[in-house]
């Protein structure tokens, strides 16, 4: 399996991205210097085509396979990707406040510790559907680590087409998201004009 071993704040200092969309509430002390380059039309597109897969943790195939299926969806192809990107059970696990980051959704998708509707799953790119019910196993729910998860995540704001419970670690998918609902700082029409050439 290929992983991005990059260390995340130099990555995000590289993308002009605040780590603490990545649930990571840490600031780097350093600069971004540049030798007064200016970012080419090209340049701007790949940068945030890089900041969508860096969030969401998505490797380069992967992220053109949503893309080709954004494009066949109805509807605006930019807005239709980054419905499918915000749908992926890790992304889901995450904004439930059930995992501390992106990367700790997606180990406790991959370590069998979720439940949806029920049935375990373990593909971290499993895409959610509205109504869907969300929980961690019971065996896992008494584990010192999601108590400590839930200290970290408490106050963060849970999207308003998530419906959680963070006492029995559980929530349900109340409807499929809009572009309007989702934070991430992504121009998702550079990316559509990339890939489009």
């Amino acid at each position: 399996m290929a992983v991005n071993r990059v260390p995340v704040l130099k990555r995000c200092r590289s993308l002009g991205l605040d780590p603490i969309y990545l649930g990571i509430n840490k600031k780097s002390k350093r600069k971004l210097e540049r030798a007064n380059k200016k970012l080419t039309e090209y340049g701007l597109q790949l940068r945030e085509k890089q900041k969508a897969k860096f969030i969401y943790g998505v490797l380069e195939k992967p992220f053109h396979n949503y893309y080709e299926k954004a494009e066949k969806q109805s509807g605006m192809t930019g807005d239709n990707l980054m419905i499918l990107l915000e749908r992926r059970l890790d992304n889901v696990i995450f904004r439930m406040g059930l995992a501390r980051t992106r990367k700790e959704a997606r180990q406790i998708v991959d370590h069998k510790h979720v439940l949806v509707n029920g049935k375990r799953v373990n593909i971290p790119s499993y895409l959610i559907k509205a109504g869907d019910e969300i929980e961690i196993r019971e065996k896992s729910k008494s584990s010192q680590r999601y108590k400590d998860i839930l200290e970290v995540t408490a106050s963060r704001l849970v999207p308003e087409w998530l419906d959680v419970d963070q006492e029995n670690l559980k929530g349900t998918v109340k409807a499929l998201p809009l572009r309007e609902n989702i934070d991430v700082p992504v121009n998702e029409m550079l990316i559509v004009e990339l890939y489009s050439k």
